[in-house]
């Protein structure tokens, strides 16, 4: 038995070192599209009907809180700022009207 658990230790210190990864690390599922937008909808706090301006302006207060100048880190505003682009490339792309010409 003792040698079983030293093998399987052997094992994974030798998967860690060759893959970079622990063996269990590829049993965790992927996050998905769905649950990287939700985490990110909770991140700045808007609903799932935020509009553009709506994502801007929640972006904006939160960097004002998680910028690296006002206390924050570099690793929290790059959060925030991935979670505003992928909130805005999810809606749908909003072509302000021209005005018309005589």
């Amino acid at each position: 038995m003792i040698k079983a658990l030293m093998l399987v230790i052997v094992l994974s210190v030798l998967f860690r070192w060759a893959l970079g990864k622990w063996p269990w690390d590829y049993l965790r599922s992927v996050p998905t599209r769905t649950q990287s937008i939700r985490r990110a909808r909770k991140l700045l706090n808007v609903s799932e009907r935020a509009d553009h301006k709506e994502i801007r302006e929640a972006h904006r207060r939160m960097a004002g809180l998680a910028h690296p100048d006002r206390g924050g880190s570099k690793a929290q505003m790059q959060e925030l700022n991935a979670a505003r682009d992928l909130l805005l490339d999810e809606l749908p792309y909003d072509v302000p009207e021209l005005p018309n010409e005589p």
